[in-house]
């Protein structure tokens, strides 16, 4: 699809790769409809997509609201005339071992992260089934595909995109709707200020851990599915060395990943009070940026990739030797 002239919505679009994403949309010449819950970053957001010389518009909508995403759609639809792109981009994230993070916690993290996605995907759809064409993009998270400790209410989000985007492409198919993409984008861990409100019951203070990539890195992901759809992108040479290899040899690359889990992301020195984050309330106004600090990470990320290499080589090897002493 064109971006230059296309009407984009993109939900969590008051910082991080929500913001970067309906900034670069803007860039490339889109009218851009922001939504998100802090109406004064959303509102800052969207002056800076003015700046670009196209058409923004601020709508402040929580997207596990049903009834708020359809008016969300029915704003864009009022303001631009139709829909052309939706990036289901908002979600928040929970800390904590599945047995000690809160159930209402937790439940909440999925009626964002699943369910304001389901809301995003049947809104879209309601504008671009009677037009027959437009292109969905679900931000999903590497996570997805190989998840990681301390972290299930997520990972299991973020695999749950994975398979709406899947059923919703298969509908459109049997429905004879080509005209109709939709897109799963799978980043790695990205420099926003998402580590700096995640809710957290594990005890210990939570960081970005490496290799940290810019939400423009994605931003720019975004955009090229726009333009040449795909099923699924996978962003970074990381995330796609991740990938391969956990589906080559499951059980060593997770074994890697929880103790990389334990070891980087969170610190063994610095302890932290339970906290539910912006899983209920939106952060401060004050956090709507694109970026969360998090950068210069990334040198340590070659020895994490030689690390989780080694461990899958390894396992390989081990696996050929026993089949050979077998046969």
């Amino acid at each position: 699809m064109k971006v230059k002239g296309s009407v984009a919505v993109v939900t969590g679009a008051s910082s991080g790769i929500g913001r970067a994403t309906a900034l670069r949309l803007a860039r490339s010449g889109a009218d851009v409809v922001l939504a998100a819950r802090r109406p004064g970053a959303l509102e800052s957001a969207a002056a800076e997509c003015r700046r670009h010389g196209v058409r923004a518009l601020a709508v402040p909508t929580d997207v596990s609201d049903a009834d708020a995403v359809e008016r969300l759609a029915r704003h864009a639809a009022a303001r631009f005339g139709r829909i052309d792109v939706w990036v289901n981009d908002a979600a928040v994230s929970l800390f904590g071992r599945v047995t000690d993070v809160p159930l209402e916690d937790f439940r909440r993290l999925v009626d964002v992260n699943v369910m304001g996605t389901v809301h995003g995907v049947r809104a879209a759809l309601a504008h671009m089934r009677p037009q027959g064409r437009g292109v969905i993009v679900n931000i999903a998270s590497i996570l997805g595909e190989v998840p990681q400790p301390y972290t299930a209410a997520y990972c299991l989000s973020k695999a749950a995109v994975r398979s709406l985007s899947v059923s919703v492409r298969s509908e459109l198919a049997l429905d004879g709707l080509t005209g109709i993409e939709v897109t799963t984008v799978l980043p790695p861990t990205i420099d926003t200020p998402l580590f700096d409100q995640v809710a957290n019951d594990s005890g210990r203070a939570v960081r970005a851990m490496p290799p940290v990539y810019s939400p423009e890195r994605v931003a720019r992901a975004v955009v090229g599915a726009v333009r040449s759809p795909r099923r699924e992108v996978v962003v970074s040479t990381a995330g796609r060395l991740m990938a391969w290899q956990h589906r080559l040899s499951p059980r060593a690359v997770e074994a890697t990943m929880a103790a990389q889990t334990d070891l980087l992301q969170l610190s063994r020195r610095q302890a932290a009070e339970a906290t539910s984050g912006n899983l209920f309330e939106p952060g401060p106004e004050s956090a709507g940026a694109v970026h969360g600090g998090w950068g210069g990470r990334r040198r340590t990320a070659q020895r994490r990739l030689l690390t989780v290499g080694v461990v899958v080589g390894g396992a390989v090897l081990a696996r050929g030797a026993q089949r050979r002493r077998r046969a």
